[in-house]
């Protein structure tokens, strides 16, 4: 071959032309804005002149004559997928005029728009830039994971503002204050460059420059300068503002973050790392401008000036770019700045003030007014004239101290910069910049400078503590224009003339062939002065190209292109060929877009083709070897080799994917320096018709008949000899077809050319191609690549006379090793020359035989392995040193002890330092190894499709561990190790735990979308969106639910039964009509807050559509003819506004259904407001109720001020009670400002005496007491107890319903303080319990020195009370606050102020009712001491009554003179209700039985007690409120029960409506039902301080009266329950049906003082106990999976899985039914029968298999392979056999094996039949043989002897068992002659190579050298063979068999 080979021969071929438009543009041609641009052009002049003046005419006379074209742009990128994967398509943002158009698409999917903007001025700049959000900033509090938030956006710049849009919808517009030149995006926002106007050119001296370089790191921050750090004369780096006009930027790039800038003077480029600012450099820099600034001199007339301040060149060293800060100088600047000229300077200012309000302001910046005030009257003539006169200071100096600077955010650090050379030109600015990569990963910094045609190239890469970048020296390269194409590290050129080059970094690749583009012609390029001529030479492989190499790499460092020294000649040159190229028609013209590995090239026609550049490599092995070489190699070489083979592979008419092996074969064979002409195997490798240049076109022949030489190819071919070994040859007995022998293979030795590239490599790429062999191994897909590899790999151990690696080949592939023999020489001289390596070994590394070692015990060599490459190898070594060997430090970084690494160049090994590394989370508790194993492996990325691709025999040890953590997980493993362990059930729940609120598809597997069929048609009763499912699971055996749900409907007219008497008229038969319906009607009104308990947070709403509020029906029918009563007819008198409340409480009822986990903003709450002002009530209790749930935090504070200025008293009430529940405890100061307006006290006493609603001021207070719960603020403190006897005021203010104004102050005073005690902090002089105890008991008003001395001056004139305390007010407040205050602190003194009086003076001073409260208080207060039994409530009465009292089921009276009967009895009834109360909040949500049967006796006691003959000395009243107290307290203990025999007594109390039952009863009654059915069964009572404190609230026991009553307790504090309530339902959801069902959960308590730690099974779906109470949660077996939720460690898992709906996913274990199917258990028991391997197991029917599996592929199995045919003969052992391993597998819960069973069963019987044509079948069924035999596993089996079986324990012998013999039949049939010339060293004959390495690798018998080594010779008896044997490591079973051919005596000794 000719040294310099045609030119065309290293050409490579582009791929996929396609003509390229940008999608834009033909989407604005349709765009709406594009039809009136052309129907202006379509106007004639003249009217264009009438219609808007010359200057119209000028603008569209200009828009006609420039082109579209010119003012359109474009830029591409690699498209971004949601996920962050990248995916292959490109991304294109098109900018013409107003319009942005964003489109994605690739070339197999069409490219659509994705999104358009158009805005109001022309775009100058769009682009995409990522936005972070540090967490504090953003709203979004709970996002996991990351501190930063990503936000994608792209970014539009206008003239005086940048539109920002973000993906998620956001968009943000941001005023510029000066106009822009450029914006480019950085890592952390923006950075824009101000564009110098003309008068800043050159500066004065008097002059400072402005800085002209801004960044802005989110569209709600500041615009800051920019600030640089570079080097001072002296070394000493001073930091300033850049403010260098003639600095420009040209390139910017995120990762590594650099900026590179031209200077316009010195026509230098720099490279700087832009950062960000660190805190000492921001003050340097405010420092500075401190020290310097002078008062008087401000700067007056820009708002630029105002906000960026001024700059002076100061003694700045000399060449340094910068200009230093030195002060503010008098000099005011002139008018005429940028901000000025573009716009009025008004609107950019407001639009800056109204940005300044973002919640980002850094601590040095200031509100907008003060730093915009300069320019606020710029306008003005005087200010004019100040300003141009060139000395005046300014006048407006008293505004100096509130110009702060703004503190920069960015900085950047001097890298680099060009070398000063005298030639260079001045406009020499760097039109194109880029980053590439080459092939060996090498960076390159290029930049492309057009008026030289040059593109300068600096390598740089980053120092070893990554912390900066190192930049080396510069080569140049001949080009026009330039483009990267990262997808294979190269970039295209295009030189100048016209032809297109790939380059790899700076190495010459070869030019770029593109069909249907004549090429330049010839003789031209061949003119030219070609700078690359040692390049050109790349494919002629009998040269190396070091020669060439030589003498330049002195002259020039990093580069093989030398640098042009004589310009002239080449610009002459360039000239001449574009002249003729002109002539020549079409040529490329530039270059554009890369992407990947596409890119777009322009041609002088002006279209446009896009075209890609091929891969590197396609098939997977190909590129393995590759990158193996390439790591082992010095770089230099490694990109030629690589260049080399990209040449051949890509040649024009490349090769198919098939042949790709076999040209990669015969390229590195060539460069190797072998002669692949010559040597058999490689001359016979088939090229499908391929053209490259290495080999020569003799075997096209001409002769069409075909002759023998054909034949002779065919059978030396690869497909033969593999066909040859393929087990269908032998099941069809072809005898062997042996070629005869090549007359030229042995006639003369071919030697090797050992001046060629690799030659001297030769060693180190064997080796590498070695561990890539063992590599592949690991994937059994990979099959195919491995025997391709080892003819390779067998040639070379050849020729490097390696034995031992031959014979390991041959080992492995008997088959395939005996046809190649051929050698070629080495000279023993040239040996010399070869590189030997330090990491080579004689010994082959061996995986198989290292994991084999591991399980046997033995000592373990490191095993060698390439990074990045043999990944494989090393998760297989590390997770077997972990798991078998037990070292748990094999997982850290320090894997060395079993690994080393192997690096190119002669550095040893190194210790392996691994980028992932894997710390095990704190939270994942890891206890034995295979639960470590499992988490290391998900870890570093192992998934279950990697490990079906492992070998079984590999593979067992990590199913072993996996089997193992299947049975006992924990349960808060991340989703990847559930998936990886094949529970289902936890990867679903750790998944569902991963997503955000709302997003949980739990939802939809627990809500029931459609209504039930029955309701459809009838009203809507606000009870449809319950989960019918899981109640139905819940309460199975009856119609509870539906009983519930007819007791609380209040959406339909009620039934009134009325007999009509003889004597009255049919006028008062209507009047009686309306009065009963007037009785029901107190029923009705009652039943929405029952309602609202029992469907709380059942429901999701669609935000499209309003939320459906059932309607309030207070309408009745009379039975027999069905006829409508109606209250509105006037026969009666009904109170005005009776339904008022009632539909308040309807409303709150229907927002509390919406669900706290719900999607809701602001607009669908105030979407929902009712356009009738009727329905205005139901919205207010709606509004409270999204506070009570959470939403109403997301209202606009607008709305609420909107909602609140209407006046309407509900509204107000309901929206403040909602805001303060919804920011429960926090102190928000905006809420409290909101709620302190309503409060008088709150008030400052000068301030405007509101008129606020009595209600809507009980509200308030309440609210104070939400917002600062918990917290025991001080002033809130004093104001609120101040005002628990605020007395009446003289105007009759503060004077009607004190009682509940009172009664709300001690509530909240109890809730601010609440269960602190007496640890109050800063509270002592308040003297608080004293206060409070003073006013439960009455007594002098003590003098207040409170702020409202002067409002109380004069007393009330209507109201006498004096200077006494008005204790029937101010008793419950205070006595409920001492409660709160001291909450379970069993505070003895506290409590016996609070002790019911014990004598009958005293009894007769207390009302009856205030007892109860005291009794309530007392017993909260002395909480550990409530016991549940009646013994306990009783001790609560005082003797005297106890004595006296009237046994509640005594008939008569007894008689006393002294003793009040009546007080006595009143008394009696209300401590017993009060204590029994105290035990309801005691055992809240509990289900003590012990509770609920002591208080369930107490109700049926009461409930007796009212029909008793006595009952009228008590009153009915009393009975009545101590009755619904009773029902309350069960209830509150069997919340979310739906206990039946409290449900009865509740029906019970629903059907009285006459006489004494009012609507307060019924609303206890209805509160008593809902809380039993709180939430449908899903929701408990919590028992926590603030539980108890709206509880106190939502169930104060003293009821109102009629539907309007609030004057004791604010109607709308009843629903504060929503508070206490929380989610404890645990539902098991089967993950396969994805189905609520059963499952047994054992919960186990721990131990308190009460009792000691105690289990107890639950059938869930159930209530838990509260968690606090809870050790651990575990679903039981048999039927299920296992699983553990251990609450020791926190219960936040369990809350979260709780509050997403309780679903707690579970699997079903094989052979079981659930226990809806099947609830006893006896159809499970058929399965357990057959499980215990007995007789019947062989007549299993695979149709039997449902019962144990869902497995489809099972079935299938089942179906193929196990189901008998007809005519089966010998096959129905197989059938018997698959189906007992079926079986088996299924049976034991671990199908993954029955491939491993399979696997090893097919290779037991290819032995058997003699068929083994490679040994690696034989590897993993020995690797599974000694890991059962293993230490680790015998270990593991003996410390947990119940654990199932991994693999059947009969399966394995008999295996073992067959195997034996096979080896030990072919010994004695000869075998044993082979095994003898093998051992000493003769080649066996051909039939018997294939048993003869079974038998090898089977019993691990040495190599025959080392046996030799052993010194065996002379040995006689078996012993000292067993000692000598004794280092091999041999089994004393394979001695056995080898022993008679050793010790040379005939008679074998294994018979």
């Amino acid at each position: 071959m000719s040294d310099h080979s045609d030119e065309r021969a290293t050409m490579i071929a582009a791929g996929d032309l396609q003509e390229f438009a940008p999608r834009g543009r033909e989407h604005c041609r349709r765009h709406p804005s594009a039809l009136t641009l052309q129907l202006r052009r379509l106007q004639p002049a003249s009217e264009l002149c009438s219609s808007d003046g010359a200057a119209g005419l000028v603008g569209s006379l200009r828009e006609v004559t420039i082109h579209e074209r010119q003012r359109e742009s474009w830029q591409l990128r690699k498209g971004i997928s949601d996920v962050g994967e990248e995916v292959d398509y490109d991304e294109e943002l098109y900018v013409a005029s107003n319009m942005v158009i964003w489109s994605k698409g690739s070339k197999n999917q069409a490219s659509t728009v994705y999104k358009a903007f158009t805005v109001d001025s022309p775009v100058l700049q769009a682009l995409w830039c990522d936005f972070t959000i540090p967490q504090e900033k953003s709203e979004k509090s709970d996002v996991s994971g990351s501190d930063e938030i990503v936000e994608k956006c792209i970014c539009i710049l206008q003239n005086s503002c940048i539109n920002v849009h973000s993906i998620e919808g956001k968009d943000y517009i941001a005023a510029l204050p000066f106009q822009v030149a450029n914006v480019w995006p950085t890592k952390y926002g923006l950075l824009f460059e101000r564009s110098s106007s003309s008068h800043e050119v050159p500066p004065s001296p008097p002059r400072e420059p402005l800085p002209t370089m801004f960044s802005m790191l989110h569209p709600l921050d500041e615009i800051t300068p920019l600030v640089c750090k570079s080097g001072g004369v002296f070394g000493s780096a001073r930091v300033q503002y850049v403010a260098d006009y003639t600095l420009r930027i040209v390139f910017l790039n995120a990762e590594p973050s650099i900026v590179m800038t031209y200077d316009t003077v010195q026509s230098l480029h720099t490279v700087w790392a832009l950062r960000r600012v660190k805190p000492e450099e921001q003050n340097t820099v405010l420092k500075f401008s401190e020290q310097l600034g002078t008062p008087q001199h401000v700067a007056t007339s820009s708002s630029l000036t105002a906000h960026l301040r001024s700059f002076s060149k100061g003694d700045s060293p000399v060449g340094s770019p910068f200009q230093n800060y030195s002060s503010i100088h008098s000099q005011s600047r002139s008018v005429s700045s940028p901000s000025m000229q573009s716009r009025s300077p008004s609107i950019s200012n407001m639009a800056a003030l109204s940005r300044s309000h973002s919640p980002a302001l850094g601590v040095h910046s200031f509100s907008g007014v003060q730093r915009f005030n300069f320019s606020s009257n710029a306008q003005s003539p005087k200010r004019h004239s100040i300003t141009h006169s060139p000395n005046s200071t300014s006048s407006d100096s008293f505004l100096i101290p509130e110009t702060e600077p703004i503190v920069p955010e960015l900085c950047i650090d001097h890298l680099w910069t060009e070398t000063v050379t005298n030639m260079r030109e001045k406009n020499s600015q760097a039109s194109k910049v880029f980053i590439t990569t080459d092939l060996c990963g090498q960076k390159f910094l290029c930049f492309l400078v057009e008026s030289q045609l040059q593109l300068r190239c600096v390598k740089f890469q980053e120092s070893n503590d990554k912390s900066q970048l190192i930049f080396g020296s510069v080569t140049n390269i001949q080009a026009k224009d330039a483009a990267p194409v990262q997808g294979i590290d190269t970039l295209l050129v295009l030189e100048g003339s016209g032809n297109l080059v790939l380059y790899s970094g700076v190495v010459r690749v070869g030019k770029v062939f593109i069909p249907g583009l004549p090429a330049p012609s010839l003789t031209m390029s061949n003119q030219m002065p070609r700078p690359s001529t040692p390049l050109d030479s790349v494919s002629t492989p009998s040269k190396p190209l070091n020669k060439h190499l030589g003498p330049l790499e002195e002259g020039v460092l990093l580069s093989p292109v030398p640098e042009i020294r004589d310009s002239s000649k080449l610009h002459d040159s360039t000239y001449v060929e574009d002249c003729t190229f002109q002539q020549h028609g079409t040529f490329i013209h530039a270059l554009r877009d890369p992407v990947h590995n596409r890119v777009t090239l322009e041609l002088s026609n002006n279209t446009m083709i896009r075209i890609t550049i091929p891969e590197v490599a396609t098939s997977e092995l190909v590129k393995r070897c590759l990158q193996g070489i390439k790591a082992i190699l010095p770089k230099e070489i490694a990109v030629q080799m690589l260049v080399k083979w990209y040449n051949a592979y890509n040649a024009p008419g490349g090769p198919s994917y098939h042949s790709e092996w076999n040209l990669f074969v015969t390229c590195l064979m060539n460069m190797m320096g072998y002669n692949t002409e010559r040597l058999s195997w490689t001359r016979n490798l088939d090229f499908e018709g391929s053209l490259s240049p290495v080999i020569a076109p003799k075997k096209a022949r001409p002769s069409e008949t075909g002759s023998d030489e054909d034949w002779e190819y065919l059978l030396g071919s690869d497909y033969h000899r593999n066909f040859e070994s393929h087990p269908v040859a032998k099941a069809l007995r072809l005898d062997p077809l042996e070629a005869s022998a090549p007359k030229d293979d042995f006639s003369h030795s071919l030697s090797l050319d050992s001046s060629t590239l690799l030659f001297t490599h030769i060693p180190a790429v064997f080796f590498v191609l070695h561990l890539i062999y063992e590599e592949l191994k690991l994937n059994s897909l990979m099959g195919e690549g491995i025997r391709s590899l080892v003819v390779l790999l067998v040639q070379l151990a050849r020729d490097l006379k390696l034995e031992a690696y031959i014979d390991y080949y041959y080992r492995d592939y008997p088959a395939l090793v005996k046809t190649s023999r051929q050698t070629c020489i080495i000279d023993q001289v040239q040996t010399g020359f070869m590189h030997q390596p330090s990491f080579f070994s004689t010994e082959p590394p061996s995986i198989f035989q290292w994991l084999s070692s591991c399980l046997k015990g033995e000592a373990v060599q490191p095993y060698p392995y390439l990074p990045g490459i043999c990944e494989r190898s090393k998760l297989v070594v590390v997770s077997v040193a972990l798991y078998i060997l037990g070292d748990e430090s094999a997982v850290s970084n320090e894997a060395s002890r079993y690994l080393y690494k192997i690096t190119s160049g002669q550095r040893k090994q190194q210790i392996e330092q691994d980028d992932n590394r894997c710390s095990f989370r704190q939270s994942t508790s890891v206890s034995s190894l295979a639960e470590k194993l499992v988490i290391w492996m998900t870890n570093v990325g192992f998934t279950l499709r990697d490990l079906e691709s492992l070998p079984f025999g590999v593979a067992l040890p990590i199913r072993d561990a996996i089997y193992y953590c299947r049975e006992q997980p924990a349960s808060d493993w991340p989703e990847a190790v559930c998936l990886l362990i094949g529970r289902q059930d936890l990867s679903k729940q750790a998944c569902e735990g991963n997503l955000q609120k709302g997003k949980s598809s739990v939802g939809q597997v627990l809500s029931s979308d459609i209504p039930s069929g029955t309701e459809s048609e009838e009203d809507e009763d606000g009870m449809n969106d319950m989960n019918e499912e899981v109640m139905s699971l819940i309460w199975s055996e009856d119609l509870r639910v539906q009983e519930v749900r007819r007791l609380l409907q209040s959406a339909r007219p009620v039934r009134v039964n009325v007999v009509q008497m003889p004597e009255a008229s049919d006028h008062e038969y209507i009047e009686e009509k309306e009065n009963r319906l007037l009785q029901l009607c107190q029923r009705t009104m009652a039943l929405p807050v029952g309602r609202g308990m029992f469907t709380l947070f059942s429901y999701h709403p669609v935000p499209t559509e309003q939320l459906p509020i059932p309607k309030l029906n207070l309408t009745g029918r009379a039975p027999p003819r069905n006829t409508t009563v109606d209250l509105n007819s006037g026969n009666i008198d009904v109170p005005p506004n009776m339904a008022c409340w009632a539909s308040f409480h309807n409303g709150v009822a229907a927002g509390l259904k919406i669900a706290p986990a719900s999607q809701i903003d602001s607009a669908w709450i105030v979407y929902n407001k009712p356009k009738i002002a009727e329905l205005a009530n139901e919205y207010a209790g709606f509004l409270m109720a999204l506070g009570l749930n959470g939403h109403l935090t997301k209202l606009a504070t607008l709305n609420i001020h909107d909602y609140l200025t209407k006046g309407h008293e509900m509204t107000s009430i309901g929206l403040l009670l909602g805001v303060s529940a919804a920011k429960l405890g926090t102190m928000d100061m905006a809420i409290t400002r909101l709620l302190s307006i309503h409060i008088p006290a709150l008030l400052p006493p000068t301030s405007t005496e509101l008129d606020v609603p009595h209600n809507v001021q009980v509200a308030a207070v309440i609210g104070i007491g939400l917002v600062y719960q918990g917290t025991a603020h001080r002033h809130t403190a004093e104001v609120l107890l101040a005002e628990i006897g605020r007395p009446p005021g003289p105007e009759m203010e503060y004077c009607t319903d004190r009682e509940s104004y009172s009664l709300a102050s001690g509530l909240a005073l109890g809730m601010v303080c609440l269960g602190h005690g007496s640890n109050l902090i800063g509270m002592s002089d308040l003297n608080v319990p004293e206060q409070l105890y003073q006013y439960m008991v009455g007594g002098h008003r003590r003098f207040q020195a409170g702020m409202h001395r002067e409002k109380h001056k004069s007393p009330s004139y209507q109201i006498k009370e004096g200077d006494t305390i008005n204790v029937d007010v101010t008793c419950p407040g205070a006595t409920l606050a001492l409660a709160m205050i001291y909450l379970k602190t069993n505070n003895r003194s506290i409590a016996d102020w609070l002790q019911a009086p014990d004598t009958m003076y005293l009894l007769d001073f207390v009302k009856p009712e205030f007892l109860l409260l005291r009794t309530l208080a007392r017993c909260l207060i002395l909480w550990d001491d409530i016991l549940p039994n009646s013994k306990w409530v009783n001790s609560n009465v005082p003797q005297i009554i106890r004595e006296n009292s009237i046994s509640l089921h005594a008939t008569e009276l007894p008689s006393s003179e002294d003793l009040s009967l009546e007080t006595l009895a009143q008394a009696h009834v209300y401590i017993i209700a009060g204590a029994c109360l105290s035990l309801g909040f005691r055992f809240a949500g509990s289900e003590n039985l012990a509770a609920f049967k002591c208080l369930y006796k107490y109700a049926t006691d009461f409930l007796k007690c009212l029909s008793a003959p006595t009952a009228s000395i008590t009153g009915h009243y009393n009975l009545e409120t101590c009755l619904s107290v009773l029902l309350l307290s069960l209830s509150m203990v069997m919340a979310g029960s739906g206990n039946l025999k409290v449900l009865q007594l509740c029906r019970f109390m629903h059907k009285k409506t006459g006489g004494e039952m009012n609507y307060g009863f019924h609303l206890a009654h209805h509160m008593a039902l809902g809380l039993l059915f709180l939430g449908g069964g899903r929701y408990s009572l919590s028992t926590s301080n603030s539980s108890i404190a709206a509880l106190l609230c939502a169930l104060y026991p003293h009821f109102p009266v009629h539907s309007t009553d609030n004057r004791y307790h604010l109607q709308a504090l009843r629903h504060l329950y929503v508070l206490a309530a929380e989610p404890r339902l645990l539902t098991p959801v089967d993950v396969d049906s994805n189905t609520p069902c059963y499952a047994l959960i054992e919960v186990t308590y721990k131990g308190t003082q009460w009792y000691a730690e105690a289990t107890e099974e639950l059938m869930a779906p159930t209530l838990l106990p509260e968690l606090h109470l809870l050790k651990q949660i575990r679903v039981k077996g048999p039927r299920y999976w296992e699983l553990l939720i251990d609450l020791s460690k926190g219960t936040n898992h369990l809350k979260s899985i709780l509050s997403k709906g309780g679903v707690l996913y579970v699997k079903l274990r094989a052979g079981q039914l659930s226990y809806k199917e099947d609830p006893m258990g006896w159809r499970s028991l058929l399965a357990q029968t057959v499980t215990h391997r007995n007789s019947e197991a062989r007549a299993f029917k695979p149709e039997a298999i449902s019962a144990f599996t869902s497995d489809p592929a099972l079935f299938s199995f089942a179906d193929y392979f196990c189901k008998p045919t007809v005519n089966m003969g010998q096959k129905q052992e197989i059938l018997d056999l698959f189906s007992s391993i079926l079986y088996e597998c299924v049976t034991q819960e671990n199908p993954e094996m029955l491939p491993t069973y399979i696997a090893i069963d097919q290779a037991v019987r290819r032995l058997e039949r003699r068929e083994m044509s490679e040994t690696f079948e034989l590897w993993q069924i020995k690797l599974v043989l000694e890991f059962f035999s293993s230490r680790s596993h015998q270990e593991r089996m003996s410390r947990n002897p119940n654990r199932g079986l991994f693999m059947n324990s009969e399966f394995l012998p008999v295996m073992k068992c067959t195997i034996d013999n096979t080896l030990d039949q072919w010994l004695q049939a000869g075998g044993d002659v082979s095994l003898h010339s093998y051992l000493s060293g003769q080649p066996a004959e051909e039939s018997q190579l294939s048993m003869l390495a079974c038998f090898l690798i089977y019993h691990s018998v040495p190599m025959p050298g080392q046996l030799a080594a052993g010194g065996l010779e002379g040995t006689t008896n078996f012993s000292e063979l067993l000692l000598k044997f004794k280092q091999l490591n041999m089994p004393v079973r394979a001695l056995l068999r080898l022993a008679p051919l050793l010790l040379r005596n005939p008679q074998s000794m294994v018979l």
